[in-house]
């Protein structure tokens, strides 16, 4: 493998992740790495011989699920359990109809011409933006077209949460309390990172469930949490950056010229979209709070369908109930990516012999497969009947 074509591609993400992390952009190092993928694959950097890097080597695309699955998994804390235990009707409620609204928002946009339903679902589900980008080729959606989908959705609510925030003038929060947890040592977490991601990815590949390598240590370290086990451990940062790097690769590297047209063409329904994703979330928050008896800005930010960080951020800083909120975010995060596979089985199934199915998403980025020409002796027989036709053996006039 040309180690300097590598070389160049890790450093540009490094350096762009390593900027845009600066100015506070989310997610920067994922962000970096689906535009430095992109460009490279369309610009000739990634190489035209087979082994340039049209592709993150698989098993660091693997590992860097299995990081995504424990730093996920680590949300789970003792203390997010308690912000659920009063009111987890209502949460699972709503959850549910957030789903509900993900679903019918994806199944709309599915309808567009060069989108199918799966893609469109993963493109628009509320939540794990992250996770759903590192499952969604293995679910059979269309990464590149989810990897920009979710990350305008997370553009879009990272930056109107403070413009919500003033323009709707909704208050300040409950202030019933603030999650305090303190971060265990590096070693722990490195750790935890080395202990859960292998046992989990290998009871995700044993229990045969789809996406394995990412809700297996999902799973497990969620449990380890709720259980108080971490000790407070969180996955080092380093390894979540890498992880967002190598994902955010995936995704781009494997653009065409081709899916940049689609992209273009499915951008400007998939924003309506999701803006209206948002208001329906909305909607659920001011139901969450009278269901709950939350204010409204603690039901605003615990529905608001992605960014969680700086969800967290804007409720620290307005002194709305963190834990609460997080509990909620948490919850909604969980169902949906596990959610994600049992999603992808049941369009599957709605899937006609002449439709379109996970698979469209991919094959319309590079448009309609012209149809083959006939072949020349095809050609010479369309005309003239017998022509073409096999010969009979003298024998069989006999």
């Amino acid at each position: 493998m040309p180690w300097w074509r590598w070389a160049a591609v890790a450093g540009l993400t490094a350096a762009a992740g390593g900027a845009l992390e600066l100015v506070g952009v989310p997610s920067g190092v994922l962000f970096a790495g689906l535009v430095v993928g992109v460009v490279a694959a369309l610009s000739g950097l990634a190489g035209d011989h087979p082994r340039g890097p049209r592709a993150v080597p698989r098993p660091l695309a693997l590992a860097a699920q299995a990081v995504l699955g424990v730093l996920i998994g680590t949300l789970v804390q003792p203390e997010t359990l308690t912000g659920l235990a009063a009111d987890w009707l209502p949460v699972l409620v709503v959850t549910v109809l957030t789903l509900v609204v993900s679903l019918a928002a994806g199944l709309l946009l599915g309808r567009h011409r060069d989108v199918d339903p799966l893609t469109g679902t993963f493109a628009l589900t509320a939540g794990g933006a992250s996770g759903l980008v590192a499952i969604a080729g293995d679910l059979g959606a269309d990464q590149r077209l989810v990897a920009v989908v979710q990350y305008l959705r997370v553009l879009v609510i990272t930056g109107s949460l403070p413009l919500v925030l003033l323009v709707t003038g909704v208050g300040t929060g409950s202030g019933r309390g603030a999650l305090d947890a303190a971060d265990g040592p590096w070693w722990a977490g490195l750790l935890l990172v080395a202990v859960v991601g292998p046992v989990g990815t290998l009871l995700g590949r044993v229990s045969r469930v789809p996406a394995g390598t990412l809700l297996g240590p999902l799973v497990l370290a969620a449990v380890v949490g709720g259980l108080g086990l971490s000790a407070g451990a969180q996955v080092p940062g380093v390894l979540v950056q890498v992880a967002y790097g190598a994902i955010g690769l995936q995704a781009g590297l494997s653009f065409t010229r081709g899916t940049v047209a689609v992209v273009r063409r499915v951008l400007p329904a998939a924003l309506l979209l999701i803006v209206a994703v948002i208001a329906a979330c909305a909607g659920l928050g001011v139901l969450l709070s009278a269901l709950t008896g939350a204010s409204l800005l603690d039901g605003y930010l615990a529905t608001t369908p992605g960014g969680l960080y700086a969800v967290l951020a804007a409720s620290l800083s307005t002194g709305s109930d963190v834990t609460f909120v997080l509990a909620v975010q948490v919850a909604r995060l969980l169902v949906m990516l596990v959610a994600a596979p049992a999603i992808s089985r049941g369009l599957a199934r709605r899937r006609t012999p002449g439709g379109r199915g996970p698979a469209a998403g991919a094959r319309a980025t590079s448009g309609p497969a012209p149809a083959a020409p006939p072949s020349p002796r095809g050609r010479r027989g369309q005309g003239r009947p017998g022509r073409g036709r096999p010969r009979r053996r003298a024998a069989t006039r006999r």
